[in-house]
C-alpha cells in the first residue's frame, strides 16, 4: 500500500501552511504599523479670521497698521517662515515664535499712507502649514487732505 500514489502523503503541506500563516501575520503587522504611522503624522493648519483687510477711505498720513489674525487649527506647531508684500509701500511683520495648536497669532501689516490713491496689495505668507503658501490682500483708498485722490 505504501507504493500506492493515492495513499502517499507529503510532509510539505504542514510546512507550507505554517509559512502562509507567517507571511500573513507579517503582512498584517506591516499594514497596521503603516496605518498608525499615518495617523500620528502631525500637521499645522492656518485659518485666517479674514484674508482681506479693507482700509476703507483713510486720510493721508494716518495710521496704516492693520492686523491679520489667524489660528493654528492643526495638531503641530505652526512656523511662519516668510511674509512678503507685493511692493515696498507695504511692510508685513511675521510672528517670530511658533504658534502652538489651537493658539492665535497675528501678522501685522503697515501701509505707507503718505501715498495718496487706491490700495490694492498682496501679502504672501509662507509656512509649514498643510497649505504652505497663502495670499492675503489689503485694499482701500488714501485721500489727500483736500479730499482728492491725487
Amino acid at each position: 500500500m505504501e507504493d500506492d500514489p493515492k495513499t502517499f502523503k507529503f510532509d510539505v503541506h504542514p510546512k507550507l501552511n505554517m509559512m502562509k500563516k507567517i507571511v500573513f501575520l507579517c503582512f498584517v503587522g506591516l499594514l497596521s504599523f503603516s496605518i498608525s504611522a499615518q495617523e500620528s503624522t502631525a500637521t499645522a493648519k492656518i485659518k485666517f479670521k479674514s484674508e482681506t483687510i479693507n482700509y476703507g477711505e483713510i486720510a493721508k498720513g494716518s495710521d496704516g497698521v492693520r492686523v491679520f489674525e489667524f489660528t493654528n487649527t492643526g495638531n503641530a506647531p505652526l512656523i511662519i517662515s516668510k511674509v512678503s508684500s507685493s511692493c515696498g509701500c507695504t511692510i508685513p511683520k511675521k510672528p517670530e515664535d511658533p504658534i502652538l495648536p489651537g493658539a492665535v497669532g497675528e501678522i501685522q501689516v503697515k501701509y505707507d499712507t503718505n501715498r495718496v490713491g487706491h490700495i490694492r496689495k498682496a501679502i504672501t505668507v509662507i509656512s509649514n502649514a498643510d497649505t504652505p503658501t497663502k495670499v492675503l490682500k489689503i485694499k482701500g483708498e488714501v485721500k489727500a487732505p483736500d479730499g482728492g485722490t491725487r
